[in-house]
């Protein structure tokens, strides 16, 4: 039997507008999305049962039965084996960790060949789609249209203040589900300060509510901003996790250390998005 390892990057949603909401309470989403070069790890072996082992830095309180998506993921796929997951990302965090691991495993599954619905990837979450991608695109709808997105690679830095969001709890918070839309197109960007400048005319709809919920939110993006060389930064998805953009690898290492050695129990992360 042969072993594959696969690679499940962070998703980070650089906006996220809340357009509607469809008759089924589903939201419809426009969201700008990238990936960033730190992840999850999946080791993958064909067996005769279907079974999961969580290890890693976030591992505590990962269920390692039918309610992990990659479990559902594989039984949806038809699969029966081992899988192993390395939790690097921390979870309820907003940026794809349990969406991304399903998304790796499909993927995985179908270079070996194996044929699942294509429906199978969206009815495990909205997210799962793009994380199939695993490259920038602008996802709307419930998730389901995705259009590739040319991006520069952006110099990053993710920092989570150690809270769980519950992203139903985030939704339930909304104020408001009608909102604007991004513009029609996405232009190509002259580098990373371009991209950031219009970044910051857009929104993520979910942050305010999210904020109310953890308050540590605000905190996080506030140590970001004030970050030496900060262009711009944000929540992603429904939070916890908040993010932001450098001129150069070297400042976004910089503010890592800062706001590490400030707050030594957060998770903070110096990454480049594409």
């Amino acid at each position: 039997m042969t072993t594959v390892e696969v690679f499940a990057p962070a998703k980070i949603n650089l906006s996220l507008h809340v357009t509607g909401r469809r008759a089924d309470g589903y939201h419809l989403l426009d969201s700008l999305v990238a990936f960033a070069d730190t992840g999850d790890r999946l080791q993958i072996t064909p067996g005769a049962d279907l079974s999961l082992t969580v290890s890693g830095m976030f591992a505590k309180g990962v269920p390692q039965d039918a309610r992990n998506l990659v479990w559902r993921a594989a039984e949806g796929a038809g699969w029966r084996g081992q899988i192993a997951l390395e939790k690097s990302l921390p979870h309820g965090a907003g940026i794809g960790g349990g969406s991304s691991d399903a998304g790796a495993l499909l993927n995985a599954l179908a270079g070996q060949g194996v044929v699942f619905p294509d429906s199978l990837a969206l009815s495990l979450g909205a997210d799962v789609p793009v994380c199939m991608t695993a490259s920038a695109a602008r996802m709307q709808g419930i998730g389901e249209e995705i259009t590739p997105v040319a991006l520069p690679r952006l110099p990053a830095l993710l920092v989570n203040p150690g809270v769980e969001v519950p992203t139903a709890a985030v939704f339930s918070a909304l104020t408001s589900r009608d909102n604007a839309a991004m513009p029609a197109e996405v232009p190509l960007f002259d580098g990373v300060a371009d991209c950031a400048g219009w970044l910051s005319a857009q929104r993520n709809d979910l942050e305010p509510a999210a904020i109310k919920l953890a308050p540590q939110i605000d905190r996080a993006l506030s140590d970001l901003r004030r970050s030496r060389d900060a262009l711009m930064a944000r929540m992603s998805g429904s939070g916890s996790t908040c993010f932001a953009l450098y001129p150069s690898m070297k400042a976004a290492h910089f503010a890592a250390y800062e706001i590490g050695a400030e707050h030594p129990d957060w998770w903070c992360v110096a990454t480049e998005l594409h």
